[in-house]
């Protein structure tokens, strides 16, 4: 028996502080399938004197109680302004509930386990200026339960790419290229497995700016130039970071630009052109190298990197026998992807059904999500859906 649609603005600002992703979501059940329809997406960016502010205050840099206090008011000012022209702009005025990741600004690890989590933008913030529940502080309780508090984006994948598993017979990874490379290999009966494989952007957008002032390969004109170091990618792939087994995480704290230059120390000089190649390949190898070790026949790519054409071309020939498509191919806005994940969350919590998967964030279990924050009116939450969602079906809008 299908519930009403619910409309959820989803909300989150990544890693490289740009901006505040937005999408809005239709999302009803329908028996075990969540069907999710894209209403649209948009980015808007923070103010210079905010992104700035943030950027300050992330590790290293220290950080003071005031100055954390006026990045959460900030951030969460921002954040209402952005859930604000969502549900005018995409969701026709009209939204049921706000889903917000925050901006991360502190994970805390050590020993390889997460300690805790910070995602500043004050909910509160949000609620009074939309009128709206939001669900917020989405990844503390997974922490709490012993897990990493991420990939969430295993939630959506697994729930997602489960069907095509089943259909083809073979493990599906949905492969994120944004400054690091994520993947979630989604099997038809197994529990979904996500990691980060290494670096997908970070370099390139270090070598781009260093070679041509740019702050990407814009259409991997670079890379196109330019032929593989052999030298130079064999070093790289000496990092044991990649021979490391599953589940791990990195980040720029560790790909980096002294990473680059303990890299090319003492190789006989490299072109511009031959540099950019050879991460590029550097990138292609490392995923490939892991969606081949779990058998992966079909890969669905999402995030910035799919936009550069020199390294979609070099993981189409790393992996000859598997198919490469994008979020896009199957009607998933790869732009809006973890904004709609966003709002998937917030209606997984919002219906009563737990929204992380263990096997991918390592917790002892599946747990309820964040914390609600009413709107203009009482809390009234829908009666819990009382089962699994084991599905997930993006509709055509209007369709």
């Amino acid at each position: 028996m299908g519930t009403h649609g619910y409309r959820v603005i989803g909300l989150l600002s990544g890693t490289s502080v740009d901006g505040i992703d937005v999408a809005a979501a239709d999302l009803r059940a329908e028996d075990d399938t969540v069907v999710l329809t894209p209403l649209g997406e948009l980015e808007v960016p923070y103010p210079e004197p905010l992104r700035e502010a943030l950027l300050a205050a992330l590790p290293p840099n220290p950080c003071t109680a005031g100055e954390l206090t006026r990045l959460d008011t900030g951030v969460g000012q921002a954040f209402a302004d952005a859930a604000a022209r969502g549900a005018e702009e995409l969701a026709g005025g009209s939204a049921d509930l706000v889903a917000s990741l925050g901006q991360t600004v502190f994970h805390w690890v050590e020993d390889g386990h997460v300690r805790g989590t910070l995602q500043l933008g004050q909910p509160a913030w949000i609620a009074e200026r939309t009128g709206l529940p939001v669900v917020a502080d989405l990844r503390t309780r997974d922490v709490a339960a012993g897990g990493h508090g991420a990939p969430l984006a295993s939630t959506l994948d697994q729930l997602w790419l489960r069907g095509l598993a089943q259909d083809t017979g073979h493990p599906v990874a949905a492969l994120n290229l944004g400054g690091i490379a994520n993947i979630t290999v989604v099997a038809g009966d197994e529990p979904a497995i996500a990691y980060d494989t290494g670096p997908a952007n970070a370099l390139l957008d270090i070598a781009a700016y260093r070679v041509a002032g740019q702050r990407s390969d814009v259409d991997g004109r670079l890379a196109f130039g330019g032929s593989v170091r052999s030298d130079l990618l064999l070093r790289l792939l000496a990092d044991p970071y990649f021979a490391a087994a599953p589940p791990k995480s990195t980040g720029k704290e560790h790909f980096n630009a002294p990473y680059l230059d303990a890299a090319l120390a003492g190789l006989p000089p490299v072109d511009p052109g031959d540099l950019l190649a050879t991460l590029t390949e550097f990138t292609a190898v490392t995923v490939a190298d892991q969606c081949l070790r779990h058998g992966v026949t079909t890969v669905v790519a999402s995030g910035g990197g799919v936009a550069n054409p020199a390294l979609m071309t070099a993981l189409t020939r790393r992996l000859p026998s598997a198919v490469l498509k994008t979020s896009d191919d199957l009607g998933l806005p790869g732009d809006g992807k973890e904004a709609y994940l966003t709002a998937l969350l917030g209606w997984l919590t919002w219906c009563g059904v737990p929204g992380s998967v263990p096997s991918a964030t390592g917790a002892r279990g599946p747990r309820l999500l964040g914390a609600l924050v009413p709107g203009a009116g009482p809390l009234i939450l829908p009666a819990p859906l009382g089962g699994t969602v084991t599905r997930l079906r993006v509709a055509e809008k209007n369709g």
